[in-house]
């Protein structure tokens, strides 16, 4: 230190040299130094040390003036300069200001006078050089500017570097700090000194670009940067030149520690403003905090200058840094202090700064350092592993929902990581459901519509990307507009991403249609929950409860196993059910549809309701019960109802070599025979022995050509008109097509094409060009229009809505009955909801116009007006202005005499209180219920053409399947008329049955509305989102069920014209009539009365699949059927894909999917009772229920007795080399 240095005896120091004097002559020096203390007795603190090697100043004094003085003649020198030019261009300016306005005169005049003052006239010479001048400063002083700024690839490097040199200059100081404040040094031996030099002159070169950028001189000068360069530059060279060196100001490098943020900038490594925000509170905290620190350290250890150094204490530069931080807290320990008057001078101020920093800067630091993202990593993403990306609508609701349907243990092997990405941090609540997924869940907070967030997350390799929507918003085209803006920034990050969406509303899905990387055949689906919603309310108009078992079908719920025999225990079995696809075993390529169906169901005890089949130009498409025409291919995809995932797989293992004598279908395992390749004509000899019921040795169906055995294989094919060019057409086609053996793939992700069930006419079973009667040339009429462009739906002209509007009067006037009652709750400023999606599965072109129901809106009228632009082309529509709450309205519309009457609320959305979002549809159901009705009704108004029941028709023949069926009485209480209930909060199901028990914490599909078919929310489709992923086909499937045959191609032409379009009638549309549709099968009376008195539901199965290619998949029960006693209550449950031997009742209605008649159209006989004659036995008493017709009920009691001897187990038995379940 100094005074150690110098406040000793000096002849200490001459000693030190003497004995080093050997090599070196210091005579002089020796004479010198000894003769100082007694020359200069107080001058101890101007001593420096002297070495031998060193030929320093022989009195030792020190010359830190010298330092100082080069800096501040350098600063106060060019500030001078500066100042001096600019008054000289100043008056310059004034000088000429007159010349300069004669100039601008003589410009304006043309230049024809001469000018008055010819002094101040330049001549035309001197103005092109000045000219020149200008041109080449300004090129340099750009050439400057782009140097400094960073803007090219040379000057990023040049301002990372001199901040780079800048701190490797701060580094130097520190460890000089060690040494005295002023030492005498060799510049050619001291290496410190020598890298410093190296430093400091390229900061003199960068400031001299810095200077030539400057726009403003003067400014610049006075700039912190500037500061920094003439208290640390200077002295430097003076060093070299003294050979000695001073501490100083070079402590002042720390304040190039400010921009520190702008270097982490260029760099590309600070990007969010929080970060650049952290930066610069640390940098010029730290960068005050050692400049501080430095200057203490400078005027303690040399003291006061008018006290001639003496007061001066030994500190080291981090005991200094010590000292500034516990004077910058307040703490001051007292253990290290300032004794210097400009110490304690400085300390002074400094307090009232740096306290205001500490206080300010230290809080925020924190703040900022505890608010940073704790979800703000990146994924890493696990080899072998992988992980989907979930964003939008991320709560506590929608992920728990997610979680437990995506996660859950009846799927196979979930080897997926799920990746959540959101712009809010989850709640406790949220995070600890993430913690307790940890393994398969991560969370990131971000945004999709960032890239950068995007790249955290890995979307490039995600195999698919699910946007979830919130359901409960106020404005549902906002929220749709969000999410559409989520698919376009993922899809421009990375076009071949996989997207499923939710969506709110059906017309908003025209707007994915033109994003250019969208493409459903790529795997993109958008899940539109108006469309779905309203199109499971349309099944249940048709086929009352099918909402429920469907939804059931695409949730995974897990087994409740109930002991007690009452109607939760049937359901839960039914509820346990989920739908499957898995690849067929060779076992059963060659037979047909049915024929599998069959075998499938007795044997392997899965339930196949659609498969994936390929025509002959290899486009896939998904055949719901096709008929007999259709026979299995290799490598066919099928579609099961199963409670397990395991199980679906004996469809892939069955072998009929090892499994065909196996009763217990657990025993269906993978076999290790090699199955031998049948030929085509083998396949369909043995397909046809099936089907005709005869032995492969008996049957010559298959024994000559095809064509000379036309009229047996029409014996192969019941109650089907196929005619002998299908046949034969279907033949050649599998002749021509060689069965390609698939790899095994499991049910997820198959990847099959997605079409339309019905985009192939020439798999059609009935060929529009045979159909009977004049059926066909009314359809071919080219006058009419009488179905859409597509051929899927009935189609009218456009109606004004004038035209469909009844007043009170006029709807009790008119004969209503077996319609349709929508009771919409809206006004003029509700959400649109989209009723064309409730009306056509109801137009669905697969029922002929007579068995239409005819459809009654109720509502607001200046609401309906507009939807009606969506529904001014659909036939049978009437609207009654009014209020479903008015008791006047509904008694208006026979609303005892409907087939159903769905309650629906496009006010849900604009309440805060969730309990109170459906109460108009509470109010309106209870209302209903209420009501009472006079019988006198429904008998004058018996004798109405509209009132008899599909399928009692007078003109019906007397063979009709459907025979003995009783009137159905009106009904007098509002408790049995057939409602469905929408509800947007599920716990408020809770208020439309008063006399259930159901807990207000009971889930949804465990209430009993919803098992009765008669509540239905919206959140029940959360679980498609999760089918979707796993099983694209799924939707599809769900979708054609549902909305009646809409299709990709039908979105794109309503996403045109926003309505359907009208077309003429040719055989490829009339084709697209021929698919099968939901319906219910009476057991009361008809052809399977015998089977509804205690028959086994595996008998029913079968028969109807035989004898009418119908496909049984469910029961829609009386809830107190299990009762001994009769009971008045007339509520229904649904039982779906009940076992083989379970037991009916009559009072039992089937859920069946049931092939198009075209002969109905002729003589308005249907199988079924339609949803309308089907709910009939739901408005009977129970005597009426229970009590059959004498000779029905002994006919049944020996067809029972009979079945009970057989203990309601299939019986099998071998028809050749194949089976056939009886």
């Amino acid at each position: 230190m100094a005074n150690g240095s110098g406040g000793g005896s000096y002849p200490g120091g001459s000693g030190s040299g003497i004995r080093m004097s050997n090599n070196i002559n210091a005579n002089n020096l020796n004479t010198d130094s000894s003769s100082s203390p007694v020359n200069v007795p107080k001058m101890d603190a101007l001593i420096i040390p002297v070495t031998m090697e060193v030929p320093c100043d022989s009195r030792g004094q020190r010359m830190w003036w010298a330092f100082l003085a080069s800096s501040m003649v350098t600063f106060f020198g060019g500030l001078f300069i500066i100042l001096l030019w600019r008054t000289l261009k100043y008056l310059w300016t004034v000088c000429c200001h007159c010349g300069v306005k004669n100039k601008e005169a003589q410009k304006i005049n043309g230049g024809g006078d001469a000018q008055a003052d010819g002094a101040c006239k330049p001549t035309d010479e001197k103005e092109e050089n000045v000219a020149a001048e200008v041109g080449w400063m300004t090129s340099v002083k750009d050439w400057a500017g782009v140097m400094i700024s960073a803007q090219t690839l040379t000057g990023r490097v040049l301002v990372v570097l001199v901040f780079a040199l800048s701190i490797g200059a701060l580094v130097i100081y520190f460890i000089d700090s060690s040494n005295p404040i002023e030492s005498c040094q060799n510049f050619y031996k001291d290496f410190t000194l020598q890298i410093d030099m190296a430093f400091n002159v390229f900061f003199l070169l960068y400031f001299g670009l810095r200077f030539i950028a400057a726009n403003d001189k003067l400014w610049f000068w006075l700039e912190v940067n500037s500061v920094v360069d003439f208290f640390t530059v200077p002295p430097v060279f003076v060093s070299v030149y003294l050979n000695r060196s001073w501490l100083g100001l070079r402590f002042l490098r720390a304040l190039r520690l400010i921009q520190f943020s702008e270097i982490l900038q260029f760099l590309n490594i600070l990007k969010t403003s929080n970060s650049i925000k952290l930066v610069n509170l640390c940098s010029i905290f730290i960068s005050t905090w050692l400049t501080a620190a430095g200057f203490i350290h400078l005027v303690e250890n040399s003291g006061d200058p008018w006290e001639n150094f003496q007061n001066n204490q030994p500190l080291t530069y981090w005991e200094c840094v010590y000292l500034l931080m516990v004077t910058m807290s307040t703490v001051g320990y007292g253990d290290v202090y300032a004794k210097t008057t400009l110490g304690r001078l400085f300390m002074v101020f400094f307090i009232l700064g740096g306290l205001a920093m500490f206080a300010s800067y230290v809080p925020e630091i924190i703040e900022l350092i505890g608010n940073r993202k704790k979800y703000g990593g990146s994924y890493s993403a696990v080899s072998g592993r992988k992980h989907i990306v979930v964003c939008g609508h991320i709560t506590l609701e929608s992920v728990s929902n997610f979680l437990k349907d995506f996660l859950h243990k009846d799927r196979d092997d979930v080897n997926v990581e799920i990746v959540f990405l959101h712009n809010i941090s989850p709640n406790l609540e949220l995070e600890a459901l993430f913690k307790r997924h940890f393994t398969q869940v991560e969370f990131y907070q971000g945004s999709v519509l960032n890239p950068h967030d995007l790249a955290r997350v890995k979307i490039e390799s995600a195999d698919a990307c699910l946007i979830l929507a919130n359901k409960y918003c106020a404005d549902p085209d906002a929220e749709d507009a969000s999410n559409i803006m989520r698919v376009i920034s993922i899809k421009n990050y990375h076009p071949k991403i996989r997207i499923i969406t939710q969506m709110l509303q059906y017309h908003n899905k025209a707007h994915l249609l033109n994003i250019p990387s969208w493409n459903w055949k790529e795997g993109d689906d958008a899940i539109c929950l108006a469309e779905l919603k309203l199109g499971f309310i349309a099944q249940s108009c048709l086929a009352p409860g099918l909402s429920t078992m469907l939804a059931n079908l695409f949730s995974m719920r897990s087994f409740i196993k109930i002991e007690e025999d009452t109607w939760q225990k049937y359901y839960l079995e039914g509820v346990a059910n989920e739908m499957y696809t898995e690849y067929l075993s060779s076992a059963f390529v060659g037979l047909s549809f049915p024929a599998v169906c069959e075998l499938v169901f007795a044997k392997l005890k899965l339930l196949m309701i659609a498969i994936e089949y390929k025509s002959e130009k290899r486009e896939s498409s998904i055949l719901i019960n096709p008929g007999n025409h259709v026979k299995i291919q290799e490598g066919t995809l099928g579609f099961f109802i199963a409670s397990d995932a395991k199980e679906v797989k004996r469809a892939y293992f069955y072998c009929k070599a090892c499994h065909d004598d196996i009763t217990d279908p657990k025993r269906i395992k993978k076999c290790g025979c090699k199955r031998p390749k049948m030929s085509i004509y083998k396949r369909m000899r043995l397909a046809c022995c099936f089907d005709c019921g005869r032995s492969e040795r008996d049957c010559s169906c298959m024994s000559g050509s095809v064509h000379s055995n036309m009229d047996t294989l029409e014996r192969a094919f019941p109650l089907s008109s196929v005619s002998v060019n299908d046949c034969s057409t279907s033949l050649r086609a599998f002749e021509d097509e060689q069965p390609s053996t698939l790899s095994p793939k499991k049910k997820q992700r198959n990847g099959g094409m997605r079409n339309s069930p019905n985009s192939s006419p020439k798999l059609m079973r009935h060929d529009p060009l045979l159909i009977p009667g004049n059926e066909q040339i009314d359809n071919m009429d080219a006058n009419v229009k009488k179905y859409d462009s597509t051929g899927m739906f009935h189609w009218c002209p456009a109606k004004d809505i004038e035209k469909v509007i009844l007043t009170r009067s006029e709807a009790a006037m008119t004969v209503l009955s077996g319609h349709v009652v929508v009771c919409i709750f809206g006004d003029v400023t509700s959400a649109l909801i989209g009723l064309r999606n409730l009306v056509m599965p109801l137009r669905a072109s697969n029922f002929h116009y007579h068995e239409l129901k005819h459809i009654v809106f109720v509502g607001s009228l200046e609401y309906l007006r507009r939807e009606w632009e969506t529904l001014h082309n659909f036939p049978k529509v009437s609207i009654l202005p009014g209020t479903p709450l008015s008791r006047a309205d509904l008694r208006a519309v026979n609303i005892n005499l409907c087939d159903m009457c769905v309650i629906l609320s496009a006010n849900q959305n604009n309440i805060d209180d969730a309990s109170l979002q459906d109460k108009e549809c509470i109010l309106a159901s209870l209302n209903i219920k209420s009501m009472q009705f006079d019988d006198s009704i429904g008998v004058l108004q018996a004798n109405s053409q509209g009132f008899t029941p599909p399928g009692m028709d007078r003109s019906s023949p007397d063979n009709s399947p459907v025979h003995g069926l009783l009137r159905q009485p009106s009904i007098t209480t509002g408790a049995n008329i057939p409602i469905i209930t929408e509800l947007v909060n599920d716990s408020n199901v809770q208020f439309l049955d008063q006399d259930d028990d159901d807990d207000p914490d009971t889930e949804l599909y465990l209430t009993q509305p919803f098992a009765c078919g008669t509540a239905f929310a919206v959140s029940v489709l959360d679980s498609l989102m999760s089918a979707t992923y796993f099983n694209d086909n799924i939707l599809t499937l769900i979708r054609t069920l549902v909305t009646g045959g809409a299709t990709p191609e039908l979105e794109a032409l309503i996403a045109e014209e926003n309505a359907l379009r009208g077309g003429y009638s040719t055989p490829q549309t009339l084709a697209n009539r021929d698919r099968c549709r939901v319906a219910q099968l009476a057991l009361y009376d008809g052809p399977f009365a015998d089977l509804g008195d205690g028959g086994c539901y595996g008998d029913l199965f079968c028969k109807a699949l035989k004898t009418y290619n119908m496909l049984c998949f469910g029961i829609y029960r009386l809830r107190d059927a299990h009762l001994s006693t009769p009971s008045q209550c007339t509520k229904r449950y649904v039982i779906t894909n009940p076992p083989y031997e379970f037991e009916l009742v009559p009072t039992d209605l089937i859920f069946c999917l049931m092939q198009f008649d075209h002969n109905a159209g002729q003589s308005r006989a249907s199988l079924s009772h339609s949803s309308h004659s089907s709910y009939s036995s739901s408005k009977k008493s129970s005597s009426v229920h229970s009590i059959p017709s004498t000779a029905n009920r002994l006919n049944r009691t020996k067809t029972r007795d009979s079945r009970d001897k057989q203990k309601c187990m299939p019986v099998c038995r071998n028809a050749g080399k194949t089976t056939e379940c009886l």
